[in-house]
């Protein structure tokens, strides 16, 4: 299975799953626990990854796994990680307002592209940061409202901790994105026995817990409520964001956190685009000046590079395809892998 067919696949999960959210609300409220969501989420990418780990047991060759202890405890870190970047995203939605908050969280991407080049070693073209920091600007440029809206008033002008809280959840995103693909290209461990080791079902259940604790339990234990006001369309929002948090991980695996970055940016868009026809939402002149700055940075990114500067200028230096560079596992140690 090719990375692009993975990442339009992945696409069409992550915009669906903001769509299939809106439509299990009933009268504009969940009727359910939202935060059980992630919990059954993770529960359902554990049972894959368990059931897939069990089917290649059956072939004439078993996985590999890597048992050491050195190995196992590292895998958490991510979980932990994004445990504490969601708890800074409420922190920071006390400063800013929703609007500022969404156009900050537009950072990410660049701070993923900087990790991914100062953590991982991965040798980055001019072109191709120029790509990174549009489509920064054209996400950006999407989300932005008129200023006839009376959110303008209060884009930009919140309390410096707002900003400084929105800077670290935008390297605390990119920190955990990155670390996950350096365990995952670490070694050529079964994809599904990495997958069991990430324990996000253990984290989320840890959060469910807390939640529980902040409220003295008014709502009762989260386990008596688990299943709580679900529908038909929740229990898709489940398996879609389960479905995507399996892509993500092959992602992660066999092509890398840009093709992600790209893939969970365009479905932004895409989003964006399906909410005129299925919510009447407006489109306005920004979205589509988001959408044509995002597909330039696309093409940027991914076209041969012949295509962008010429033949002669890329053999001078020396650039190869990015396409090409993505679908090549590398190794922590920067060099790439047979």
């Amino acid at each position: 299975m090719r990375w692009f067919l993975v990442a339009a696949v992945l696409t069409l999960l992550t915009s669906s799953q903001g769509i299939l959210t809106t439509l299990s609300q009933s009268n504009g409220k969940y009727q359910y626990d939202y935060a059980t969501v992630p919990f059954l989420a993770e529960v359902f990418k554990l049972l894959i990854s368990s059931f897939l780990l069990w089917k290649e047991f059956k072939v004439s060759s078993p996985p590999r796994m890597t048992t050491e202890w050195k190995s196992v405890w590292s895998f958490p870190i991510p979980s932990i990680i994004y445990l504490v970047h969601n708890n800074i995203q409420f922190a920071t939605l006390t400063y800013v307002d929703p609007s500022t908050y969404q156009i900050m969280g537009n950072l990410k991407i660049v701070t993923t592209g900087l990790l991914f080049r100062f953590f991982l070693k991965r040798r980055l073209t001019t072109l191709q940061w120029l790509a990174i920091i549009l489509l920064a600007i054209g996400t950006t440029t999407s989300q932005v409202k008129g200023c006839g809206e009376a959110s303008c008033d209060s884009l930009f002008s919140a309390p410096v901790q707002g900003y400084m809280l929105a800077l670290l959840s935008a390297w605390l995103s990119a920190l955990a994105g990155v670390y996950t693909e350096y365990l995952m290209k670490k070694n050529n461990d079964s994809l599904y026995w990495q997958n069991v080791q990430l324990f996000g079902s253990i984290f989320n259940m840890a959060r469910l817990l807390l939640d529980d604790v902040r409220v003295g339990f008014e709502n009762g234990p989260w386990w008596r409520r688990l299943l709580s006001g679900y529908t038909i369309t929740t229990w898709l929002v489940v398996l879609n964001l389960g479905s995507s948090g399996l892509l993500v991980s092959w992602l992660m695996k066999y092509a890398d956190n840009i093709v992600k970055v790209y893939s969970t940016s365009m479905a932004m868009l895409l989003t964006m685009v399906l909410s005129v026809f299925l919510f009447s939402f407006k489109p306005t002149i920004q979205l589509f000046l988001g959408i044509i700055i995002c597909m330039i940075s696309l093409h940027m990114y991914f076209a041969p590079a012949h295509m962008l500067v010429g033949t002669l200028a890329a053999a001078a230096g020396g650039v190869t395809s990015p396409a090409a560079n993505t679908s090549k596992e590398i190794a922590v140690d920067g060099k790439e892998e047979p």
